[in-house]
C-alpha cells in the first residue's frame, strides 16, 4: 500500500476518533430550544423559564422556551423525535406524553424509549386537588356525596393522565363527573376560577396564589405528608381519596441518537442550574421538587414508570384507543 494511502487512512482516522470532542467544544453553534407540551402559565412552564434562564449565561447562546400544546402533548413530543439531533432542541415532557400518550393510543406516533434521548430528570410534581369556592362542600367527603346526588352536574378539568387517571379513580367511588378537556394547566384553572368548570387536580404554580386568597379552594394535596405551604390541606390519604402509586415527574430528552457527548454536557448544565441555591428558591415557590440524574438513571427510571404507569391505567380499566 502506498504510503500516501496510508497517511491518508490514519489522518481520517485520527479526525473520526476527535470527532466527539469537537462536538462537545463547539455544541451549542445556535440558540437552543426546549420544548413543552403545555401553553405558558401552567407549573411546567415556569419551571422551564427558571431553568433556561440560569443555562443561557453557561451555555453561551440563549436558551428558548417554546410551547407546543395539544394532543396529551404527543404534538410537542413527535415535533422533538423528528428533530435533527444535533443538541439543539430539546423535550421537557411530564409523565403525560411519555406515559400515557405510548400506553393508551393504539397508534402513538413515536416511542418513549427509542425515539429520544435521557439527558436528565428534572424534577416531581405536587398536585392540590381545587375546587370553585362556590361549590357547597368543604372536603372530599362532601365533594363525593355532591357528586353521587347530583349526577353528571360538576365539570372535572382534565388536561393530563394524571388528571385523567384521577378522573378515573372518582369515578370508581361513584362520583358522577363530566369529564371536560383541556390543552394545558392554565386554561384549566382559568375555567374553574370563571366556574365553566369545578374542579381539577393542578399544581400550586397555577393555584397556590388562588388559594390564599381565598378564590380556589384546596380539599387535598397528593403528597404523602402534608405540605409546608399548605399546612391545613390534608393529604389525599388523609383526605379519603382513592390511592395514586405511579409517579408524576418531568425529565429533559433530545432526539433518539443525540451525541452521548452532548447530552453530558446538556446534563451537566442543567443539573448545575437546579443546583443553584436562587434556581432552587424560585422553583419551590412553584410547589416544583427538583430532583436531577444521570442520563443512565433517567433511562431506567423510564423502564420503571412505564411499568408503573400501565399497571395504574390497566387497575383504573383504561385501554388503548
Amino acid at each position: 500500500m502506498p504510503a500516501i494511502r496510508i497517511l491518508r487512512i490514519a489522518l481520517m482516522l485520527a479526525l473520526a476518533g476527535a470527532m466527539p470532542f469537537a462536538t462537545a467544544q463547539t455544541w451549542p453553534t445556535k440558540p437552543v430550544r426546549i420544548v413543552l407540551q403545555f401553553p405558558p402559565g401552567g407549573s411546567t412552564d415556569v419551571v422551564a423559564r427558571i431553568l433556561a434562564q440560569a443555562m443561557t449565561t453557561s451555555l453561551g447562546q440563549p436558551v428558548i422556551v417554546e410551547n407546543r400544546p395539544g394532543a396529551d402533548g404527543a404534538i410537542a413530543g413527535d415535533f422533538v423525535a423528528r428533530s435533527e439531533p444535533d443538541g439543539h432542541t430539546f423535550f421537557l415532557a411530564s409523565n403525560t406524553p411519555m406515559m400515557q400518550v405510548p400506553l393508551l393510543r393504539k397508534n402513538a406516533p413515536y416511542d418513549p424509549v427509542k425515539s429520544f434521548t435521557p439527558v436528565s430528570l428534572v424534577g416531581r410534581y405536587i398536585y392540590v386537588l381545587v375546587t370553585n369556592p362556590t361549590l357547597p362542600v368543604k372536603d372530599v367527603n362532601e365533594l363525593l356525596a355532591y357528586a353521587r346526588n347530583n349526577p353528571a352536574k360538576l365539570g372535572y378539568g382534565s388536561y393530563s393522565g394524571v388528571t385523567q387517571l384521577m378522573h378515573t379513580r372518582l369515578k370508581s367511588v361513584g362520583a358522577d363527573m363530566t369529564l371536560v378537556p383541556y390543552k394545558g394547566e392554565g386554561p384549566t384553572v382559568i375555567d374553574i376560577l370563571g366556574n365553566h368548570v369545578q374542579l381539577t387536580f393542578a399544581t400550586p404554580a397555577s393555584t397556590l396564589a388562588h388559594i390564599k386568597d381565598g378564590r380556589l379552594r384546596a380539599l387535598a394535596v397528593l403528597l404523602p405528608s402534608r405540605w409546608s405551604l399548605l399546612p391545613n390541606v390534608p393529604t389525599g390519604a388523609e383526605a379519603g381519596l382513592p390511592p395514586f402509586t405511579a409517579g408524576t415527574w418531568a425529565a429533559l430528552f433530545g432526539p433518539a441518537r443525540l451525541p452521548p457527548e452532548i447530552a453530558q454536557r446538556m446534563n451537566k448544565e442543567l443539573n448545575a442550574a437546579m443546583n443553584r441555591p436562587d434556581v432552587r428558591e424560585k422553583i419551590a415557590a412553584q410547589g416544583f421538587e427538583l430532583s436531577g440524574s444521570t442520563p443512565e438513571e433517567l433511562g431506567a427510571y423510564l423502564q420503571d414508570q412505564l411499568q408503573a404507569w400501565g399497571r395504574a391505567f390497566n387497575e383504573a380499566g383504561m385501554k388503548p384507543e
